[in-house]
């Protein structure tokens, strides 16, 4: 069942929805150091912080995402103009890591925390208090691309009037000490598809866009979602699988009714790891060969770091823009591509001109768990 967006906003590193846009038109990386933890016994030194001065000293880094998603739910309800108190509305939230960095903060520093703070019904209800419900999904850096999916099944089902899908999550010191046991060194840039890449970077922030059936009265789609393809390889605690990034693909473009022919631009997942990126791009050669010249790929974790389980709805954010501007960002940190994405359209240097309406949007999670969405936006 095709679905409209009708209403969505994010924030990054970079800012909000219109200064990320910008920012990546001019090809800014967002990476600094970090602000908040003690980068010498953990191997990262930089990542791509969200500013937030809201909070006390206390409570600095407790339940930032809930905030931001907070924030990007109310922009996204607002711009669609539905009302949650006439119509049944739900929230689906994909995340990696909830609200863990209060948990840290709980066990390690002694910060209170309440336990219904670590769901996001809370946040959510702070500013759309009349929802129907709100759903937590962590189905780790491709979650909120499954909230999509979820959204997309409620709507066919009928069972909500509109779905907003969300996306949030915040550095955390666990997270960061795990991808710093990683590397040798500290990663000082995360660069997708570039050879000698030295691994990821953690970004942070939210993301929502709301959901209504195509048909529903008075909506102006921002775009149309035609389909998710969904797999859950297994293939490996964190090693992605050629197969089941395929699978995902095809799945996604049977669910669409398109034909690797019709996609224009593909936003990448595009970590800039020894393994995610030559897996990526073999997936990609496998699938669009035989449709010469092929969609424009891009990525945009070299400009905002990896947003973990918003990062699939942000990208697919900035296919949309893209489309609708006929711009492409290229890809921060990429100036000489590895082997493996030769035949690839890869946008390097500077934005490309852009007349595809079509887009793939890729997103990757450990242990196999995929999601590809594909777009459709009508200028």
């Amino acid at each position: 069942m095709d679905v409209a967006i009708t209403g969505a906003d994010f924030v990054t590193c970079l800012g909000d929805a219109d200064a990320t846009f910008a920012a990546l038109r001019e090809g800014v990386d967002g990476g600094e150091p970090l602000r908040f933890y003690d980068t010498g016994r953990m191997g990262v030194t930089r990542g791509y912080h969200v500013d937030d001065d809201e909070g006390d000293d206390q409570d600095e880094l407790s339940l930032r995402a809930g905030r931001w998603l907070a924030r990007c739910v109310d922009g996204a309800v607002r711009q669609a103009g539905i009302d949650p108190a006439r119509e049944r509305v739900s929230v689906i939230v994909g995340t990696g890591l909830r609200e863990l960095r209060a948990v840290e903060r709980w066990a390690l520093d002694g910060v209170p925390v309440r336990r219904r703070d670590l769901h996001f019904d809370a946040a959510v209800r702070a500013v759309v208090p009349e929802v129907t419900e709100v759903i937590t999904v962590s189905n780790a850096c491709s979650a909120s691309g499954h909230a999509l999916a979820l959204a997309q099944d409620m709507l066919a089902a009928g069972e909500a009037d509109a779905v907003v899908a969300a996306g949030c999550d915040a550095m955390t010191e666990s997270m960061l000490t795990m991808i710093g046991r990683v590397s040798d060194a500290p990663t000082a840039a995360l660069q997708p598809f570039q050879e000698g890449r030295a691994g990821v970077l953690l970004g942070e922030g939210a993301v929502a866009v709301v959901l209504q059936p195509t048909t529903a009265e008075g909506i102006r789609p921002l775009a149309t979602v035609l389909g998710t393809g969904l797999s859950c390889d297994a293939h490996h605690e964190t090693a992605p699988d050629v197969g089941g990034i395929v699978a995902a693909m095809r799945d996604a473009h049977g669910r669409a009714g398109v034909s690797p022919q019709d996609i224009g631009l593909v936003l990448a997942h595009g970590t800039g790891t020894a393994l995610n990126d030559p897996t990526e791009a073999a997936a990609l050669n496998e699938v669009f060969a035989g449709a010469a010249p092929g969609p424009l790929v891009t990525g945009v974790k070299g400009a905002i770091g990896h947003t973990s389980g918003s990062a699939a709805l942000m990208s697919l954010l900035i296919a949309v823009e893209s489309i609708r501007t006929g711009s492409v960002p290229a890809t921060v940190g990429l100036s000489e591509p590895i082997p493996q994405a030769a035949g690839l359209r890869l946008v390097v240097g500077e934005s490309a001109d852009c007349d595809a309406r079509v887009a793939q949007v890729n997103a990757f999670g450990f242990g196999g768990v995929n999601a590809v969405s594909i777009i459709r936006v009508d200028r």
